[in-house]
């Protein structure tokens, strides 16, 4: 008899462990999710081409196809060496960068890094004093 009572008295220490760890579930689930709606203030695309939409009157279809084509009208002019000026907004252009030397982290080995170009972005007068 005295067996079912050490069952008994195990029984009910092992029940505020198991009330411990779902406590810790319950913290770990405010993550977000990645398959979750756009991160909080970005703007994604589907949300873009809709609001294109209803202000441009199309449909979604046929706002996400122009969405589309300015992106590659924008893409091969910048390939082109070009720059392009968005009116309110500002200039998207094409920089060279210099080739430099960095440190390679963990190792911290001095490591070359080749020249290259990037995309910046000049953002307009008028939007500075609006922001």
């Amino acid at each position: 008899m005295t067996k079912p009572a050490k069952k008994a008295a195990s029984k009910t220490k092992a029940a505020p462990e198991s009330k411990a760890a779902p406590e810790k579930k319950a913290a770990a689930a405010p993550t977000p999710t990645p398959a979750g709606p756009a991160e909080k203030g970005k703007l994604a695309k589907a949300e873009l081409t809709e609001q294109i939409a209803e202000r441009a009157n199309l449909s979604r279809k046929q706002a996400n196809e122009a969405f589309d084509a300015m992106v590659e009208v924008l893409v091969d002019t910048l390939k082109s060496g070009k720059s392009v000026g968005l009116p309110g907004l500002g200039t998207l252009s094409v920089k060279e960068t210099a080739a430099r030397t960095g440190v390679r982290p963990g190792t911290s080995e001095k490591i070359q890094i080749p020249a290259g170009k990037k995309v910046a972005f000049k953002v307009a007068v008028s939007l500075k004093g609006t922001l």
